[in-house]
């Protein structure tokens, strides 16, 4: 391992709410699931429980609810050594829920009701502002859209301003302005972002290469274009390099991108040659469609270290 590693995840913090089943219902129609699970979710949360995992520091800045599911969202981040104290309740809101149907083939669906997420208090841009300025150094500062685009924007820049690197999730996509963009060292689109952003369906290296390029044309310093088939383009002003993903049994693709982010941020802030960081979170992300959950499927910094000779040089 090299130098230690902070992780900033400024995001949303949820409950998640997930069941396994053929496929989402029908108008008016009622279907039969099981494999029932409550746990700990949202895209900040995942990012900072899997960096944890890795061997790094984490702090999470965000916002449940004072309801019980607060309990329920933060208890998990408490016990894996996550500094939550700039992790505040909004009074007379619920926690965000997130509402999750697994397919068979581990393809999901999700419904999100952001509740407490969307519900920061007046000044709550001074507060992001102080979380990322009170960060060590070399800290990196992971953000999703999930979020106030206020505040993503006030972390950004609190970030930039003190020469960290800022990794961005650019979920969901009409969130993403060319500012933002301007402000992310990293991005990490998937698929479906990448053709939001930028037109392009990245259906080859070739076409993740282009949309990449296009992003780079927008402000940011390196492009993730994650592919389909679990892998990715990374495009920055030293040109591309690819990752192909190893085959895994896919049993859920829920929080495989936050694995994949969450990883890449604790592999940079380790000051790894990026090539290595793209391994690791192509790796991290294939682990974790291996098991049903999220956070459950997080690998251990061993298991990870493991893997990685299984992902394709």
């Amino acid at each position: 391992m090299g130098r230690s590693s902070f992780v900033l995840s400024l995001g949303s913090i949820n409950v998640d709410f997930q069941v396994r089943a053929d496929g989402w219902p029908e108008q008016s129609e009622t279907s039969i699931a099981g494999d029932f699970l409550m746990a700990s979710g949202g895209k900040g949360a995942n990012v900072a429980f899997i960096a944890s995992r890795l061997g790094a520091s984490a702090r999470l800045v965000g916002r449940v609810g004072d309801d019980p599911l607060a309990d329920v969202a933060l208890a998990p981040l408490g016990r894996a050594g996550i500094d939550l104290s700039r992790v505040a309740r909004s009074p007379h809101t619920p926690t965000g829920v997130s509402m999750i149907v697994v397919k068979q083939d581990g393809d999901k669906t999700i419904v999100l009701a952001p509740n407490a997420n969307m519900s920061w208090e007046p000044g709550a841009e001074r507060d992001v502002r102080e979380a990322v300025q009170s960060a060590p150094e070399g800290a990196i500062v992971a953000v999703d859209l999930e979020i106030p685009p206020a505040l993503a924007r006030a972390g950004l820049q609190a970030a930039r301003a003190r020469g960290l690197t800022t990794v961005l999730d650019p979920s969901p996509g009409d969130a993403v302005t060319d500012e933002l963009l301007a402000l992310a060292d990293y991005v990490t689109p998937n698929s479906r972002e990448t053709e939001r952003l930028t037109g392009i369906q990245a259906r080859s290296e070739a076409d993740a290469i282009a949309a990449g390029r296009k992003l780079l044309q927008r402000g940011v310093r390196a492009a993730c274009v994650k592919l389909s088939d679990g892998g990715v383009v990374c495009v920055s002003g030293d040109g591309s390099q690819t990752v192909r993903s190893p085959r895994v049994e896919v049993v859920d693709k829920t929080g495989a991108g936050d694995a994949f982010a969450g990883a890449l941020c604790t592999l940079l802030g380790e000051g790894r040659p990026l090539r290595e960081c793209l391994r690791g979170a192509v790796a991290a992300s294939a682990l974790a469609l291996t098991r049903y959950g999220s956070q459950a499927a997080y690998p251990s910094r061993e298991k990870l270290d493991g893997f990685l000779p299984q992902v394709p040089e």
